[in-house]
């Protein structure tokens, strides 16, 4: 794609990374099939082809958003498969990241929308602060079908039984069973660590029992993707970098192998904390060692070698097990054998689902931003998944278990069905009689 930027213009490390982006792009469009508002929608201006026509003309001419240019770019998913289609390279990532910065500097959003995505933006990343959110919104539950599409979404996620905080998610070192053969920090997440407790108790039980020494850092927090991906960047900064103090700390002290994350969402936002910060003189290397440093779980595992012989005594009867790729996972880490290899080790049947590649509709806050879409979306994937005729549903990403879950489809982290196998508890959702093989 030809541009015209100004040398002036240029000057600005953004627009001289977005005019590179742009540059390779060849207009070929094969985005547009994978694309999953495109394929909802079939508006070209919703497809990557499309919005990046968009930015081009905003940022080449410098021109502030218009609401034409938000409502587009606000409809992207950042689900990345257009990254994994592209035959050329264009890394749309950083182009709608760099976009989106654009929009936050330069629009004047409509009070509502304003007041909700600084409401998110506060209260998601405090684990504190989403709870509070979580039992106020149990009380508006009855009334949530009264309630405007945004509105809805919010106090419908409030319905959901909230367990007890765990001890897993306050800082301390949990020292390995046996033999120490490694140690990492996990991430405990902000709304992970309120919705699905045993997640994260799942993943230290199965690396203690690996000989894996776990740190829960101190000043360890929230990612920054969900303010990053409303283009608030000083804001997704500062979180980045009180993450990257707290491992740096631990590197410091008696080392770190790996940082492991189990929130693909969350894994794409800290393995690109490196490129976040690569203008800041102060952070630059340090943020590059740490994204060095993140793996998600079961690329942890998949590095550990881990034996079938963990898992020889697994009890949980063979069930057929939908395994779902998180976009974040399979596009924005491109990471696809590992937690499928896994699961077939500890003896479940993975089922593959079609149309695989295309989002759930969960994108971190997109489905209380984008209700609608994302409505749309999550009826698709879950029509496809029970075409699998599974027993249960297993994922890598908190978003999407909540976005995909309903009465007939269970949902559980990879993680918690590979701890099972190893000897660990039987996840709570799956305690229902029906769950064929369940002992």
């Amino acid at each position: 794609m030809q541009t015209n930027f100004t040398a002036a213009q240029l000057e600005n490390p953004m627009i001289a990374e977005s005019e590179q982006i742009l540059r390779k792009c060849v207009h070929c469009g094969f985005c547009t099939a994978t694309c999953p508002t495109f394929v909802t929608l079939g508006d070209e201006l919703d497809s990557p082809r499309g919005r990046i026509y968009l930015i081009k003309d905003m940022l080449e001419n410098d021109k502030p958003a218009t609401d034409r240019v938000v409502k587009h770019l606000d409809r992207c998913l950042s689900c990345l498969s257009c990254t994994t289609t592209c035959p050329s390279g264009v890394d749309y990532m950083h182009l709608i990241d760099n976009a989106r910065a654009h929009i936050e500097e330069t629009y004047d959003r409509p009070l509502g929308d304003k007041l909700l995505r600084k409401m998110l933006a506060i209260v998601v990343p405090s684990p504190t602060l989403f709870r509070l959110s979580m039992i106020g919104a149990k009380f508006a539950a009855p009334f949530a079908k009264l309630m405007p599409g945004r509105l809805k979404g919010m106090v419908k996620m409030g319905a959901r039984s909230l367990p007890t905080p765990s001890w897993v998610d306050k800082p301390q070192i949990i020292p390995a069973i046996g033999k120490r053969k490694g140690r990492v920090a996990i991430l405990t997440g902000c709304a992970q660590q309120v919705l699905e407790t045993e997640i994260n108790e799942a993943t230290v039980r199965l690396l203690t029992r690996l000989g894996i020494e776990v740190v829960v850092a101190k000043g360890a927090g929230c990612c920054g993707s969900l303010v990053h991906h409303m283009g608030k960047e000083e804001k997704s900064h500062h979180q980045a970098k009180g993450n990257i103090d707290a491992w740096t700390n631990e590197l410091a002290g008696d080392g770190l192998d790996a940082v492991v994350i189990t929130a693909s969402g969350c894994g794409t936002t800290v393995k690109d904390y490196g490129h976040m910060l690569a203008n800041d003189p102060a952070y630059a290397q340090k943020a590059k060692t740490i994204s060095s440093l993140a793996r998600d779980i079961t690329e942890y595992l998949a590095e550990l070698d881990v034996d079938a012989d963990v898992f020889a005594r697994a009890d949980h009867g063979n069930p057929r097990v939908a395994y779902h790729s998180a976009c974040s996972m399979q596009h924005g880490q491109k990471i696809t054998r590992p937690p499928r290899d896994l699961l077939k080790m500890a003896g479940f049947d993975v089922a593959e689902i079609a149309e695989g590649h295309l989002c759930c509709g969960s994108a971190g806050v997109y489905n209380l931003l984008q209700p609608e879409i994302a409505g749309q979306l999550q009826e698709r994937k879950r029509a496809n998944i029970r075409n699998t005729t599974p027993d249960l549903v297993a994922t890598g990403n908190i978003g999407c278990m909540i976005q995909i879950e309903t009465d007939d489809l269970k949902v559980v982290h990879t993680v918690q069905l590979l701890d099972w196998a190893a000897g660990g508890p039987r996840p709570s959702k799956l305690k229902a009689p029906s769950l064929q093989g369940a002992n």
